[in-house]
């Protein structure tokens, strides 16, 4: 159902709780001045917007823009009427994931209407809350605009724990090795960028809100309460902020482990090969101080008949001095080359 509630209230308190847009309109036409009427929507249809939009003079740009969803964050301002677009986050622990939402309200004299398009803001707690705080509520529509305001600024805190919490993850994760880091990294980005553009809008937003102050005569303070939650803005901008420069040297952090656990390899590698090398070397060296007396012997040990020296007395004796004084020599040579 897209009407979730309405309500008509005076002096903050509530006077009339109709059940349909009809009734709505009826109610508050008949409370006349000094009262306002408060409609909450849950994606209505596009008839509902156009009811809406009829009764209280929207301008065509924002009921176009409320009609098509997906919007940035942004105030507009068309003559008395505020349109504003909010972008709610909440934090899934589950999946460790952000999700986020769409908020648009319509705020003039004697209406607002609030325009949800996910689970959050709670905007039921909202309305409790200012239902219970008449002092707050008597001052008009321009105080549920800063309760709406509130509620979502306030659950972006969960929203920066999470996220300081994955991020300091991520920096325990770098140092293990962990191969999924680097797609870990750059889902978290992804997530503190979505987070940004849903959060430093609201600067530029609640200082157009200041602008207007003196000239709309704003309530002294209400204007009270819009800075509080400016101040709340900053903060969580600026831990934005600090989270994508986290990001970032965690990302060039990363890429330097890598490349160091690279030369690392390369080195290992390297140093492998070397003392293979060395090995090569020195069973090369033997083979061939071997192979000199093998050949001698191979050749004398072929039993021909007609052989040098096979007749002679000294001839053995000379083979074996011939075997080792090439295999002295050679161990010379290699010794000397340093390959033994």
């Amino acid at each position: 159902m897209a009407v979730v509630d309405n309500g008509i209230y005076r002096d903050g308190v509530r006077v009339a709780s109709p059940t349909s847009l009809e009734e709505t309109f009826e109610a508050y036409e008949a409370e006349g001045e000094g009262a306002f009427a408060w409609i909450g929507l849950y994606r209505p249809t596009d008839d509902e917007l156009d009811a809406v939009a009829a009764e209280f003079g929207l301008h065509p740009l924002a009921v176009e823009d409320a009609r098509k969803g997906h919007q940035r964050a942004k105030l507009e301002r068309y003559g008395h009427t505020l349109f504003v677009v909010l972008r709610p986050a909440r934090y899934l622990d589950d999946v460790e994931r952000v999700e986020f939402g769409e908020v648009h309200l319509f705020v003039g004299d004697g209406f607002a209407v609030t325009i949800r398009r996910a689970e959050r803001p709670d905007l039921a707690r909202v309305r409790r809350r200012l239902e219970g705080d008449p002092a707050l509520l008597r001052r008009g529509p321009e105080a549920v605009l800063y309760a709406v305001l509130d509620e979502t600024v306030d659950e972006y805190s969960p929203v920066v724990a999470g996220l300081e919490n994955d991020i300091d993850e991520i920096e325990d994760q770098l140092f293990s090795g962990d191969p999924e880091v680097t797609r870990r990294i750059y889902d978290l980005s992804a997530e503190v960028m979505e987070f940004q553009r849903a959060t430093k809008p609201l600067i530029e937003m609640f200082a157009a809100l200041e602008r207007g102050f003196e000239k709309y005569a704003v309530d002294l303070e209400l204007q009270r309460y819009l800075r509080d939650v400016k101040d709340h803005v900053l903060r969580i901008v600026e831990r934005g902020e600090t989270f994508r420069q986290l990001l970032q040297n965690a990302l060039s952090v990363h890429a330097t482990l890598v490349t160091q656990r690279q030369n690392d390899e390369v080195r290992a590698l390297t140093e492998t090969s070397v003392a293979q090398s060395e090995q090569t070397k020195k069973i090369s060296s033997w083979a061939a101080i071997i192979f000199a007396p093998s050949l001698i012997a191979g050749i004398y040990g072929m039993n021909f008949v007609f052989m040098p020296e096979l007749d002679q007395p000294w001839g053995y004796p000379f083979a074996i001095v011939l075997m080792f004084g090439f295999a002295f020599v050679l161990y010379t040579i290699f010794k000397r080359k340093k390959w033994l």
